[in-house]
């Protein structure tokens, strides 16, 4: 007897590519949103899943790997394996001196705060109500910058998110942050979802975030595989926007 090596290596070839596509690669993610599958492949039980859920319907966000331990109580090991690959919003990091808080007035209600920038107590506005000229207010956005953020907002309805601020086109991430310090989501608007499994190419590229080509790719493995069940089977999408998944689900549903 001799060894078919063509044949052989046709078998290893086939056995790589199952294990390959058996396997679960990690990405970046923001675990804000992660779903019941990806939380139940991450190693999270039913209940730990479900306390992020309950925290996440009352629009709060954990914006560091120890308060999603609060939120969660997932286990230091479950934490240590899986916090490297969290992504969480730049502005969200940014680390300040402490403020100290003040008042050289005998009316108590004008109070000033002195930190880094020794400016004075501002009040936050609603990002989804902000004018061009507000906006301008803030160093580095100007007349295009302003005009260019409102046209964005448009486009999506409203911003749902503060971190959709990050995707305007050619807003630094240094003045985004500048921006959050003076402006958030306060009142995010209600939409309708499309429905992924139901949609036309032409309905899901209504999505600012996704291009008609990547739409129709989204139909064609539709029809060739039936419904699409779960979220993270758009990475099997090519040219599917992996980095904004956790922004493109909040205007999808499965059914």
């Amino acid at each position: 007897m001799s060894v078919d090596t063509e044949l052989q290596a046709e078998i290893d070839a086939l056995k790589k590519n199952q294990v390959e596509k058996d396997s679960f690669k990690m990405y970046p993610f923001n675990p804000n949103f992660i779903t019941d599958y990806k939380g139940y492949v991450l190693g999270m039980s039913v209940r730990e899943i479900d306390r992020l859920h309950a925290f996440r319907a009352m629009d709060k966000f954990a914006n560091s790997a120890k308060e999603f331990q609060e939120v969660t109580q997932v286990s230091d090991s479950l934490l240590n394996s899986i916090s490297p690959y969290f992504k969480f919003p730049e502005w969200t990091q940014k680390k300040r001196k402490p403020s100290v808080v003040f008042s050289n007035y005998k009316n108590n209600n004008v109070k000033l705060r002195t930190d880094e920038y020794s400016v004075a107590e501002v009040e936050v506005k609603d990002l989804n109500l902000a004018t061009a000229e507000e906006l301008k207010i803030i160093s580095g956005i100007g007349e295009k910058l302003s005009a260019r953020i409102i046209k964005f907002r448009n486009r999506l309805g409203g911003f749902l998110i503060n971190e959709q601020l990050y995707d305007v086109y050619g807003l630094e991430p240094i003045v985004v942050e500048k921006t959050l310090e003076r402006f958030k989501v306060m009142n995010p608007p209600e939409i309708k979802k499309i429905n992924i499994n139901t949609a036309s190419a032409s309905e899901i590229s209504q999505l600012v975030y996704i291009q008609y080509s990547v739409a129709q790719r989204i139909v064609d493995y539709r029809k060739n595989k039936g419904n699409i069940n779960l979220f993270d089977e758009l990475k099997n999408i090519d040219g599917f926007p992996l980095d904004k998944i956790d922004r493109i689900q909040l205007y999808l549903s499965l059914h």
